[in-house]
C-alpha cells in the first residue's frame, strides 16, 4: 500500500484560535456564575421584603411564607461566596449568616427550653427553585456565553 501524506496548513493558528475561544468561554462561565449569584441574591431580597412588622409584635408572615422583616438583619446577612473554580467550571454560594436564619428557613423548636415552635418560613429554597424554574439562571449563563462568542 502506498504511503499517503496529508499536509495541513494553519493547524497551529487553528489550535491558537481554539485556545482563545476556550479562554473566553471560561471567563464567560465565571461571569455567568457571578451574575447567577447576584440574581439569586436580588430575588432573596425580594422574598425577605414581602412582609415587615415592628419589634415585639406578632409576625404578619403566614407559615410557609418568608419571614417578616423587623430590622433587616436577616436580609443584610445574605453573604455571597464565589464564583470559585470547580472541576466542571465555576460555582458559588449565597447564604445567610444570621444565627436564626436556619430556624426561619426550616422551622423547629427554639426559645428557653425549646418551648417555642416556629413554623418553616422558607426564603432561600423557594428563591433557588424560582430562578431555575423561570429560566433566569440559565439566561444569565447563556447571555454571558453569547457575549463571549
Amino acid at each position: 500500500m502506498p504511503d499517503i501524506s496529508v499536509n495541513v496548513q494553519g493547524a497551529d493558528q487553528l489550535a491558537a484560535a481554539l485556545d482563545r475561544i476556550a479562554l473566553r468561554v471560561r471567563s464567560a462561565t465565571r461571569k455567568g456564575a457571578k451574575d447567577g449569584i447576584r440574581l439569586v441574591q436580588r430575588r432573596a431580597f425580594v422574598q425577605l421584603s414581602r412582609y415587615s412588622h415592628p419589634p415585639h409584635t406578632p409576625t404578619p408572615s403566614p407559615p410557609g411564607q418568608p419571614p417578616a422583616r423587623i430590622s433587616g438583619h436577616l436580609l443584610g446577612s445574605l453573604s455571597p461566596t464565589g464564583p470559585y473554580p470547580t472541576g466542571a467550571g465555576f460555582a458559588g454560594k449565597l447564604g445567610p449568616t444570621a444565627v436564626y436564619s436556619r430556624i426561619q428557613e426550616l422551622g423547629g423548636q427554639t426559645g428557653r427550653n425549646h418551648s417555642v415552635t416556629l413554623p418553616p418560613r422558607p426564603y432561600m429554597r423557594p428563591t433557588r427553585a424560582q430562578v431555575i424554574a423561570d429560566g433566569s439562571l440559565r439566561r444569565a449563563f447563556v447571555g454571558a456565553w453569547r457575549r463571549a462568542l
